[in-house]
């Protein structure tokens, strides 16, 4: 009977989602915001969530902005949006992001994430292969 109840429990445990971590909830957080801020076309407020390397970079939010718009549409202007996985350590992390465009066009990026001063930071982003649908 202890054995049928702790495989129980078990299994339970095992079906219930994964409670985000507060790095987690920060890391997602930023990526969200800065989505949101291209939404609304805020571009300095979107250029605020770079990396300090990325700024530096691009030296103007408008650069950056133009960047995005053109390489980046399914960011700029997102169907769905969905977090995935996040992998690293430190003061440095991954997320991966699935994200459609307004088609309905699926994708997946990779958010390069460090933490700065000001907080976390998007560093890069790369597309990743979208895995085929299931059948």
């Amino acid at each position: 009977m202890f054995r049928f109840g702790a495989v129980l429990a078990m299994a339970v445990w095992a079906a219930l989602p994964l409670r985000a971590g507060p790095v987690s909830d920060a890391v997602q957080g930023v990526i969200s915001d800065q989505i949101s801020a291209f939404l609304v076309d805020d571009i300095d407020r979107a250029f605020s969530f770079a990396s300090p390397g990325l700024r530096d970079h691009f030296g103007m939010a408008g650069r950056f902005g133009e960047m995005v718009k053109n390489g980046y549409p399914m960011v700029w202007r997102p169907g769905d949006v969905r977090f995935l996985q996040l992998d690293g350590d430190g003061k440095a992390r991954r997320q991966i992001v699935e994200i459609s465009d307004r088609a309905g066009r699926p994708f997946r990026l990779e958010y390069e994430m460090i933490e700065t001063e000001e907080g976390w930071r998007i560093d890069a982003v790369r597309f990743l292969p979208v895995p085929p649908p299931m059948t």
